[in-house]
């Protein structure tokens, strides 16, 4: 065929045109023509390394479409003639003639696209300009041709030859030219384009230079006609955004590392969703799915499920997204593809261990099978789940994350990373060496900064590519539901490390005259906050810095934080020892054991000598306020390590004896210091009376003799209970009775008695039981009356009662026995802790006058016995 073609010159086409009787059958033949061309030209008919007789055909293919094309002008183009399937034959023919293989010389080496140039020359740039003309010659009819030749047309011009897109190009502006004439919009051809460049930038198509030549040819073009001025350049700016993210999404998207094509995925689907095209944005949300699970970020693909789940409703009606995934086909309604999408989303949060969350989506689904659709069996399953879910959360290991500030400086970053500082959640016992190493095997060449402060221009302007990585911590929001609460730490770890958008960087710099014994005293402390765009996690490991802000902490404000965070790390260590005493006791050891031993980390000393001088004071008079504070925390760190140092000896072994005896010492002596300088603090028992579930520092098992250790015969019999019927109804009833919780208890004692041989905390709770219930049943008898709510809120609890800054009930004594209260502690931290302490007891403290007319503190009557509670209920 070739052959023939090529023996035919204009006359034999013109003659044989007109050899046809009638215009259907040369209809016909054109139509037949057009398909078997397009079909030899796709099935490739000889080998793509035989260039000449590729470029044979393709030289009398175009010689003849060139022909027919003008047929179709002279014949088919005419408002009584005008055939609109044949045109759209044409066209598809001669994009595909234009597209195929053999004519993309640039994947050609040199020598052999200056052979075909030379000889055949670029065949694309004739067809193209044939395809532009053939288009402008279609007039008015040009309004049936879209949206459907939208797609060929886009394919077309991604061909790289720049004059072929100088020249069609212009295309699309006549395409929506067009359609604004007619509806005054050109919402059908955006449409179009938007979801065809997606598929075709993925494939492979398109560049740079596409987008910045797309950019000003069009702007130009609607610039020269006023109505379609700013929507059009509103267009413009939405086909270059996407392009962007396109082709920043297909540079990693074949990486062996998936991290950054997560990025630009979410880039993508972020801009469907801005941009309202459902259809895309849940499409890309699948294929971020994907890979989360394929690198095994099962908290990820749950939270980007939930976004395509939160789309849908509790309704019968149908779907009308594409369906995605391994969704069965029979999943035709809102409720049942949200019912599956849900029971997905909770596996994966199970398997990423965060069960707060899988809580969550398990109550929705079981207000809906409860109220909305009757299902009790399904209802059933789900509450199983759940309370397996909260059994988890109290009992499984949970590691906390490690959070890291990454940034990417330099030109030769792609645009979605360069010279942006990120937050990525780091995975379970990650080093950060770990993570470095991760992280820069996709940046072979990048060289590691090794400072922490934000680089110059001369990094960030450079042509290089440079990273810097440094660990953050999570500044956690502050839980208003856990206010002055006794929570186990279990629950409150996880909020500590989740759900966190704020992190912050200490960096210490000194200033000011330096003291080479005493570093603490101008130790400064640079710190940098980062807020991220959204929330950790989310669904992705990593989220963008939007906001930076720096605050300089001084040597006091630092010293403060220091022993405010020891004595949270004291209070946790003996919250973990309390509630599982098979716990090992070295991270016990060490921590007291660097408190304690002034040869090991000196202690608090440092801090007395750089901020309690007179000399101090009088240099910042600004500063007493925290001074007073720093004086108070040290003080209550005392009742803190007796706790410490008395769970220790109970759990020594008789190898490290000596070294708890040593440690004993050392605390003796600390105490008699602290407690002569600063006050007494004591740490007594509070029945915590908001009960229903296990809480930090308690002493569950013991709790229940309260009621009993003192009871006299006046006591109300305790109802008898009836008989149980079975093991775990008993264990219930007895995670039950252990619901109550106290604050540990601190207790004087004589200086020469051991630490360790302080009575267990049951023994101190049975002297305090009895002296609850007399004074109970004394109330009763009527010989002191319990004074109204409203009143004791407004007095103190008892003779020096406070809540310490960590949340410690107790009594504030002053270092020496003239005074109630010392000068040396802080009113107004005093003051807050009475107010605390009211709210700890329930206000049930009194005021009894003393002999010169004013009011003493007395004791809070404490709760009745156990046994006269329940008779009570």
């Amino acid at each position: 065929m070739a052959a023939i073609l090529s023996q035919m010159d204009k006359d034999h086409y013109s003659s044989y045109i007109k050899a046809f009787p009638s215009r259907p059958e040369l209809m016909d033949f054109l139509m037949e023509t057009f398909i078997l061309f397009k079909d030899l030209i796709g099935k490739m008919v000889y080998p793509s390394d035989w260039m000449v007789m590729n470029m044979v055909q393709n030289r009398e293919f175009l010689r003849a479409i060139n022909h027919f094309a003008a047929t179709l002008t002279e014949m088919f183009l005419s408002n009584s003639s005008f055939e609109l399937q044949l045109w759209n034959n044409y066209f598809h023919l001669a994009v595909a003639f234009l597209t195929q293989d053999s004519l993309q010389l640039e994947n050609f080496s040199q020598a052999k696209r200056n052979s075909i140039l030379a000889k055949y020359g670029d065949m694309r740039a004739t067809i193209g300009a044939a395809i532009r003309d053939m288009w402008y010659n279609l007039g008015h009819r040009k309004i049936e041709f879209i949206p459907g030749m939208v797609g060929p047309i886009l394919e077309m011009t991604l061909v790289p030859e720049l004059e072929l897109r100088k020249s069609t190009i212009p295309i699309f502006f006549d395409m929506m030219l067009c359609e604004y004439q007619l509806t005054k919009s050109f919402s059908r051809f955006e449409d179009e384009i938007l979801r065809k460049l997606d598929s075709e930038v993925e494939g492979g198509r398109g560049d740079e230079q596409y987008k910045q030549l797309f950019e000003s040819i069009l702007l130009s073009c609607c610039r020269r006609h006023p109505e379609l001025a700013k929507p059009g350049e509103n267009f413009v700016e939405l086909v270059t955004g996407l392009l962007e993210r396109l082709l920043d999404y297909r540079a990693v998207m074949n990486d062996e590392n998936k991290t950054y094509s997560m990025s630009c995925t979410v880039n993508l689907l972020n801009f469907y969703k801005e941009i309202d095209r459902q259809a895309m944005y849940i499409r890309y949300l699948y294929k971020l799915k994907d890979l989360h699970i394929s690198y095994e970020n099962y908290t990820e693909g749950a939270y980007t499920l939930l976004l395509h789940a939160r789309l849908l409703k509790w309704s019968d009606e149908a779907n009308t997204a594409p369906m995605q995934g391994l969704h069965s086909p029979s999943l035709h309604t809102q409720r049942q593809l949200k019912e599956a999408l849900y029971n997905q989303i909770i596996d994966y949060f199970d398997q990423g261990k965060m069960w707060e969350e899988a809580i969550h989506i398990c109550k929705e689904l079981a207000e809906q099978y409860e109220s909305e659709v009757f299902d009790y069996e399904m209802l059933s399953d789900i509450l199983q789940r759940e309370a397996k879910f909260y059994e988890k959360i109290l009992k499984v290991l949970r590691p906390s994350p490690d959070y890291f500030a990454v940034g990417y400086y330099g030109q030769g970053f792609p645009t979605f990373l360069r010279n942006k500082v990120f937050i990525y959640r780091g995975k379970e016992y990650e080093r950060r060496e770990d993570f470095e190493m991760r992280l820069l095997s996709p940046f072979p060449n990048a060289e590691k900064l090794k400072s922490t402060s934000p680089p110059g221009q001369d990094i960030t302007g450079s042509p290089g590519q440079y990273i810097q990585c440094f660990t953050v911590q999570p500044v956690e929001e502050a839980k208003v539901r856990f206010k002055d609460r006794s929570i186990p730490e279990q629950i409150t770890n996880f909020y500590k490390a989740n759900h966190v958008q704020m992190f912050s960087y200490s960096r210490p710099f000194k200033k000011g005259p330096k003291d080479p014994d005493n570093e603490f005293a101008n130790m400064w402390i640079e710190r940098t906050t980062f807020v991220t765009a959204y929330p950790l996690p989310g669904i992705l490991r990593w989220f963008a810095v939007t906001s930076t802000t720096t605050t300089i902490i001084s040597p006091l404000e630092n010293a403060i934080e220091t022993m405010m965070k020891t004595n949270e790390k004291i209070m946790s260590e003996i919250n973990r020892h309390q509630n599982d005493p098979s716990l090992p006791i070295n991270p016990l050891s060490m921590l007291l054991n660097g408190i304690v031993d002034p040869a090991v980390m000196g202690g608090f000393a440092k801090y007395e000598t750089a901020f309690f001088q007179e000399s101090y004071l009088q240099e910042h008079p600004e500063d007493e306020g925290n001074i007073e504070k720093l004086k108070d925390l040290i003080a209550w760190q005392t009742p803190l390590l007796a706790e410490g140092i008395r769970i220790h000896g109970r759990k020594v072994t008789e190898d490290l004896r000596p070294f708890h005896e040593r440690m004993e010492q050392c605390f003796v002596q600390l105490r008699a210091k602290v407690e002569s300088q600063y006050g007494v603090r004591e740490m007594v028992c509070f029945e915590d009376r908001r009960s229903g579930r296990p809480r930090s520092m308690v002493w569950g098992p013991d709790w229940d003799r309260l009621g009993h250790a003192g009871d006299s015969t006046e006591a109300a019999p305790t109802p008898k209970p009836a008989a149980r019927n079975s093991e775990s109804e008993d264990r219930r009833n007895e995670r039950k009775e252990n619901r109550s919780s106290a604050f540990f208890g601190y207790w004087r004692q004589d200086p020469r008695q051991s630490i360790s041989e302080l009575p267990e905390p049951k023994d101190e709770k049975r002297r305090l039981s009895r002296h609850m219930s007399e004074t109970s049943l004394g109330s009763s008898e009527g010989k002191q009356p319990p004074p109204s709510r409203d009143a004791a809120g407004s007095q103190p609890g008892s003779a020096g009662l406070s809540l310490s800054p960590t949340g410690f009930g107790g009594r504030m004594k002053s270092a020496s026995k003239a005074p109630p209260l010392p000068r040396k502690i802080s009113p107004t931290v005093y003051e807050t802790f009475l107010e605390q302490s009211d709210a700890a007891t329930g206000g049930k403290a009194s005021m009894s006058p003393t002999a010169d007319g004013s009011k003493a503190l007395k004791s809070p009557p404490p709760p009745p016995p156990k046994s006269k509670r329940m008779s009570q209920l």
